[in-house]
């Protein structure tokens, strides 16, 4: 028993002496980042950088995020894409200040509106329609970045 307790305290105090950080000495004068970013050594894995690298530049070409809109309109008849254009024209006249997108999702055309974050955000906007449109509902879905909106104090 006192040999295991032994070992014990002798790999805890290994693991503990190998995982010490050490600072280098060498302060670059040019840089404005801390001290303490300027020491810091990281040693990584290759593939972990290259995943890294890989996600950054994916999260730069997708110019979307996954968010709420709410559909107010599906069909798939021979006319439907006539009828979605109609809705969002019918829509933008009620509600100018909403964004519309038609979206075909075979074999349906559907009419979603908004670009919401959150789905109390939606909620809100639902619950103002739910009278003209009383068949709408939230959904999930990639939405456009919203336009960030400054606050407005009365």
């Amino acid at each position: 028993m006192k040999q295991i307790f032994f070992l014990a305290i002798i790999i805890f105090f290994a693991k503990a002496i190998t995982a010490q950080v050490f600072y280098s000495n060498n302060t670059g004068s040019g840089s404005s980042d801390p001290e303490i970013i300027r020491n810091l050594q990281i040693q990584q894995d290759p593939l972990l950088t290259e995943m890294l690298e890989w996600h950054i530049s994916n999260n730069k070409k997708d110019k979307q995020i996954e968010g709420f809109r709410v559909e107010i309109f599906f069909s798939s008849d021979a006319d439907a894409k006539e009828k979605a254009l109609k809705k969002k024209v019918e829509f933008l006249k009620l509600y100018p200040e909403n964004t519309v997108h038609i979206k075909y999702v075979a074999p349906n055309f559907r009419v979603r509106v908004g670009d919401f974050r959150t789905k109390n955000e939606a909620l809100k906007l639902f619950k103002e329609i739910k009278n003209t449109y009383p068949l709408s509902f939230i959904v999930t879905d990639n939405i456009d970045f919203p336009l960030m909106k400054p606050l407005q104090y009365e």
